[in-house]
């Protein structure tokens, strides 16, 4: 394996800004996909209903073994006690059907990062897997 060395990584850190990077993102072809997702992102409408399906969000996820929660968008955390608790409601979660995980920097809270094309039906059917699988957790 290669190790660079510390002045090298140091160098390409600000000369360019972040050059150790290798993506696409210059390409002509991640450039016409990113400005057609842009496109389609301004046609749709799709964010004019984010704050709508956020606070049902809010609304729905409501339990007592929630201590706190924090939203932007559609993205949310809900915070337990420790990272036990959060552990088992993620699998839970997961083996009831709804995909969520843990935040590396935040062990105790459960990540919901819905698609911007989900319903409303579907966050409901979505909020009450979580709870039910809070209640699996908590109850046993």
């Amino acid at each position: 394996a290669f190790i660079a060395n510390k002045n090298v990584m140091d160098c390409l850190t600000h000369q360019p800004v972040l050059g150790h990077l290798s993506t696409f993102g210059g390409h002509p072809v991640s450039c016409a996909a990113g400005n057609a997702a842009l496109q389609f992102l301004l046609e749709s409408k799709l964010i004019d209903a984010v704050e709508t399906k956020g606070a049902l969000l809010e609304k729905l996820l409501q339990h007592k073994n929630i201590i706190c929660h924090s939203r932007k968008g559609l993205w949310m955390s809900l915070f337990f006690k420790d990272f036990e608790t959060t552990l088992q409601v993620v699998n839970a979660c997961v083996k009831n059907g709804v995909f969520t995980d843990w935040f590396l920097f935040a062990s105790n809270a459960l990540r919901i990062s819905p698609p911007l094309i989900i319903t409303e039906i579907e966050i409901e059917n979505m909020c009450d897997i979580i709870i039910k699988s809070i209640d699996e957790v908590i109850l046993s």
